[in-house]
């Protein structure tokens, strides 16, 4: 069941009837499926329920004028609207709300997100792209509210970057840019920051973008007034209206409950964006939300009984139906004969669901009963794991913790006990760890033949005399080959176009290859990002430049809730393989020269973090990632754009592999670990110690996520059973993450005779200047005396006390 979005200028009255009627089910269905969902979370079948009620009939609206290749880039209200177009049914509804893990039941996320997310495939079961154009898309939905909206800006511009820039092969993903990007959000949200960027952004770049505002004046508790200037975000932002002189927005203003007007606005919006690439904002007013934000309270607490008694009067369903009526579209007797229907199609639909979500887990259980119960008939503690049988098999209705929680608890019983039983249970649990753990954890990086980690090296070749060449140099030639390769690539971001970059490391590309592809932004991050996740999501490879790493502080809400999550919270029907360029580590002063790595490592897991120590490895990493689909940060060494590389003559050609650790220098004493810029700084070190008789071995990870995957630092361990590591974040960071990882995944401890140490930088941001720089990070004085003070403790009579 889905809306006809085949508008038609002439039909007759009997067609008329039918699409009206099959509209009205539709609001109907959406709104029993609300209803129920919500009685389904109060007793406690659901965890949580936010739902669609209010917004149905300017949704179906939309659903009109949504085309195959479009894409949807919504909050979590938009249900009517995905079962308008086919893609959303009741089974599925209720699948979502009881988190059924099972892809084909509940294909929005298999279950890692709560109900009202939604999303379309992408990608079909090998990864591959499909065919979006002959699709309704929905990109995945993220919480955060306003989060949806820098994605949204890229969804559109990748419809102009497709119109507009020859050689690129559009066969799965546009029909020469003709496709919009519509966007949903409540009008709370709307005070967000990352709405203003966005609109600003989206008004700039004249993208084929329309956002709908559903406006029902309140956000959770808090009405509009508190909200939004003038209580009226159409109002504020009538300046963005364009005129005969200037771009900007197509502005349109439509009651929610205006079935008729709302027909005709959506309608021409869609003309509007799709055929002229202009953005407009439809602001949906008068919307009700009948049962209050979510299940987590009741709206009566906070409105008005006027407002309640209102809110009943206009509610959208009620007003079409008052609608239909008044025009002899159909009786009250038809209608209440159809709502009856509907309403036991969805308790039909909602226990289908129920019985599909419980089905695999009472199997379990089942399992886990049999295996206990012969457990406890050879057990001495039979009377205890008894106790634990009879629990479990009187849960009518399991969840999967009550099976594998009671099935471990048994293995306390038999510590001391040998028997068939018990290692009959041993192998299932291990086996329903192995069936069951990915089911919640899988598809967090690329899981195919096509993952970043399979791209083997290719080193850099030299002539006999290769040319030093400024590393900026290495960096600009190799994005050149990079854009004359790959015609879908793009680079964007503050400085990036007209002048090539703050560094020269785009130096004339853009002149070369075109405003679109080498282009400036304006100084807002979260959609610079934003629009690489939207275009990468539309089969571009783009790649999204935060001029420093301290800004990407801006930005990373959005690489941390959405980029880093699309993979995972889809379960590998979406991908956005962006590649975020920035450049750090030392410079001068407290905002240019940050190394938040600890920060960065542990919020954006999803995202490999590349850290090359020159130019040639971070040009590497690009023709790596490339080649590959999966999206990465690399943060380029700041003070290494005028440090002396020879130029490699395979340009474009070679790749530094992913996961893989370097050895730069060997020794016998310690293992020193570093990355970025702090690697020449311990090089220098390690020179020095040779002096006073200690040979030290030295390693760049290169790769922060994922972290030396061979496990080659603890081989470096084992031969020299001393370790260090060595980088300019804060205490704690990124460092202390390395030796974990080394200490308890690589389980270098064994081999230690020494304590393991790290040398960070001060747990402050690093003062202006030279000096403000030695006394805040790691200098070449500060690895000499620490790696001289491990080597002191183990023999204080060769290595003598320094200071």
């Amino acid at each position: 069941m889905k809306t006809n979005s085949d508008i038609k200028t002439e039909i007759t009255f009997e067609d008329f009837k039918a699409q009206v009627l099959n509209d009205y089910k539709l609001a109907v269905t959406s709104r029993e499926c609300s209803l129920l969902g919500r009685r389904e979370v109060l007793t406690g079948k659901a965890k949580f329920g936010i739902f669609g009620d209010g917004k149905e009939i300017p949704q179906l609206a939309w659903a009109k004028a949504f085309k195959n290749g479009d894409f949807r880039s919504g909050y979590y209200r938009d249900q009517t609207f995905m079962m308008a177009i086919g893609e959303l049914t009741i089974e599925q509804f209720f699948a979502g709300l009881y988190a059924n893990t099972d892809l084909r039941q509940e294909p929005m996320s298999a279950g890692r997100q709560m109900g009202g997310h939604f999303a379309t495939h992408s990608l079909d079961e090998n990864g591959n792209w499909k065919n979006l154009t002959k699709q309704k898309n929905s990109s995945a939905d993220i919480s955060p509210t306003a989060g949806q909206m820098p994605r949204l800006l890229g969804l559109a511009q990748a419809s102009k970057i497709y119109r507009n820039v020859k050689g690129i092969d559009t066969t799965n993903f546009s029909n020469q840019g003709n496709e919009i990007a519509w966007g949903t959000i409540g009008n709370a949200s709307t005070s967000e920051g990352l709405f203003f960027e966005t609109i600003n952004a989206a008004g700039v770049l004249q993208v084929p973008m329309i956002i709908s505002v559903w406006d029902d004046e309140y956000g959770i508790s808090v009405h509009a007034k508190h909200q939004t200037t003038k209580e009226n975000i159409s109002e504020i932002l009538k300046g963005f209206q364009r005129d005969k002189d200037n771009n900007g927005y197509e502005i349109l203003r439509v009651k929610g409950w205006d079935y008729v007007n709302l027909i005709e606005t959506y309608e021409m919006a869609g003309k509007i964006a799709r055929e002229e690439h202009v953005p407009v904002l439809i602001h949906v007013q008068e919307l009700t939300q009948p049962q209050g934000h979510s299940t987590s309270g009741s709206h009566e607490r906070y409105k008005s009984q006027e407002r309640l008694t209102w809110e009943r009067e206009y509610d959208c369903n009620l007003q079409m139906r008052n609608w239909m009526i008044a025009h002899n579209i159909a009786t009250e007797e038809d209608l209440s004969e159809l709502e009856k229907t509907i309403k036991k199609e969805v308790r039909d639909g909602k226990k289908a669901a129920w019985t599909n979500y419980l089905k695999p887990i009472i199997s379990e259980k089942n399992e886990a009963v049999s295996l206990l119960t012969n457990l406890a008939n050879t057990s001495s503690n039979k009377v205890f794991i008894e106790k634990l049988v009879k629990d479990l098999d009187a849960i009518g209705e399991p969840n999967r913790k009550d099976v594998i929680s009671t099935a471990r608890k048994a293995l306390r019983y038999v510590i001391n006990e040998d028997s068939e039983a018990k290692e009959n249970l041993l192998n299932w649990i291990e086996n329903y760890f192995a069936e069951v753990q990915p089911k919640y954890s899988s598809d967090l990086l690329n899981e195919t033949e096509s993952a970043a980690i399979h791209i083997k090296e290719v080193k850099p070749t030299y002539s006999n005399q290769p040319e030093q060449v400024d590393g900026r140099v290495v960096i600009r030639d190799n994005f050149d080959a990079i854009f004359g390769k790959y015609p879908e690539a793009l680079i964007f971001g503050e400085d990036t176009g007209n002048i090539g970059d703050v560094n020269q490391g785009l130096e004339g590309l853009q002149e070369k290859y075109g405003e679109l592809r080498i282009a400036d932004t304006g100084i807002r991050e979260a959609t610079i990002v934003g629009q690489g996740i939207g275009m990468a999501m539309r089969g571009l490879r783009p790649i999204a430049e935060i001029q420093y790493l301290d800004y990407l502080l801006y930005a990373l809400q959005i690489i941390s809730d959405d980029l880093a999550t699309v993979r995972y919270r889809t379960k590998g029907t979406q991908k956005a393989p962006l590649i975020v360029r920035t450049r750090g580590h030392r410079l001068e002063g407290i905002w240019h020269s940050g190394s938040q790595m600890g920060g960065i490592l542990n919020l954006i897991r999803g995202v490999h973090i590349l850290v090359p120590r020159n130019m040639t490895k971070a040009a590497g990493f690009y023709n790596t990632l490339l080649e590959s689909d999966e999206p990465a940060l690399v943060v380029e060494c700041l003070n290494g754009y005028r440090l002396k590389e020879p130029l490699p003559n395979n340009i474009g050609e070679f790749k530094t592999p992913i996961g893989v650790v370097e050895t730069i220098k060997e020794g016998t004493d310690i293992t020193l670990v570093s990355y970025g810029s702090t690697v020449r700084v311990v090089e220098q070190a390690t020179k020095e110690l040779l002096e006073v008789g200690i040979d030290a071995e030295v390693i760049d990870v290169q790769s922060l996520l994922p972290l030396d995957l061979n496990h080659d630092i603890v081989k470096s361990v084992a031969k020299t059973n001393r370790l260090m590591v060595i980088d300019e974040d804060m205490p704690g960071g990124a460092s202390a993450y390395i030796l974990d990882h080394i200490l308890n995944t690589q389980d270098a401890f064994q081999y230690l005779d020494s304590q393991p140490r790290t040398l960070a930088a001060k747990p402050h941001r690093p003062a202006y200047g030279s000096d403000g720089d030695y006394f805040s990070k790691p200098s070449t004085e500060d690895v000499f005396e620490a790696v001289y003070d491990v080597m002191h403790e183990m023999s204080p009579s060769d290595f003598p006390k320094l200071r």
